[in-house]
This record gives C-alpha cells, structure tokens and sequence, in this order.
C-alpha cells in the first residue's frame, strides 16, 4: 500500500552555515564597524536556537535581515523561524530565534482534519513528531500532498519516505 511521511524540519547544516555566513558579513560591514554584535547557533537536545547580540535594537532588525537573508540562499525554509522578542538592557541588545522541529499534536490533529474534510480516500496517522498518510492508490497521495502543500501550517513542511 503506497504511503509516505510529512515532517518538519530544516536541514542544521545549511542553518549553520548561514549564522557563519552571517557573522562574516557583521564583521565587514560598514554600520557594524566597532560594534560588539554576533549570532551564534546553539543545539540542545529538542531544539536549535540562534542567538543575536548587539548593541541596539535597531541593530538587531538589521542582523535579522541578514540572517533571513542568508538563510534564503541556503535554502532553508523560513517558517522554520520562530522569532522571540528583543530584549534590551542599558548597554546590550539580544534576540533569540528558534528553529521549529518536526510536527505538534495540535497541527498534526488539524492536519488529519484537513484530510478527512476534503474526502481523499486516504487514512492519516500521527507518528510521533510525523505524519503517515498511506492510500490505495499513488494519485491519492498526490492530492494529499497537494492539499498540505496549498494551506499554510506556519511549518517547513518536506514530504518523504514515498514507498510504492
């Protein structure tokens, strides 16, 4: 029976990559010259973070740019973003950004909803921090994933393990 996974996540090298990426072009631009301000990319074990250091909040939004900026060339998706609000003290500015991993149970709940109400003849169960959807047939799914793909889950969303 044809079935395949729906998960949430982005891929921690290439976020990794643009926080280097990021940190370079802090250090040679013109506005940040003598400016204490930095990202730095934390891994726990349930979720990454990046923090963002400066000295204003204005430079903050700026560095957010940036990191946007840098993480839509590597290709990571930015509804993976779960931006926090600054905090600002008298002579330091931080901000921290979290990287949303795999699916909740209220999106995964809602996501099975969204299946059923549309009358594919698919069965959806939750897995975890995935979603398996399996059907008959290979069209099914295709419309499956075109239905996930239209509504927005404020997630990454990436579909695999397709097995026929």
């Amino acid at each position: 029976m044809p079935s395949f996974d729906v998960a949430a996540e982005c891929d921690l090298q290439e976020v990794r990559n643009a926080v280097d990426q990021a940190n370079r072009e802090i250090q040679t631009r013109f506005d940040f010259k003598g400016v204490d301000a930095s990202f730095e990319l934390t891994q726990g074990s349930a979720q990454a973070t990046v923090q963002l250091r400066a000295e204003q909040e204005l430079q903050l939004q700026q560095m957010m740019d940036i990191l946007r900026h840098k993480l839509v060339k590597r290709k990571v998706d930015l509804a993976a973003l779960d931006v926090g609000e600054p905090v600002t003290t008298l002579n330091a500015a931080r901000q921290e950004v979290g990287l949303k991993q795999g699916i909740d149970a209220d999106t995964a709940k809602r996501m099975v909803k969204a299946l059923k109400a549309a009358k594919l003849k698919v069965q959806a169960q939750v897995q975890g921090e995935q979603l398996r959807v399996t059907g008959k047939k290979r069209d099914d799914l295709q419309q499956a994933i075109a239905l996930l793909k239209a509504e927005d889950w404020q997630l990454p969303l990436s579909f695999t393990n397709f097995r026929d």
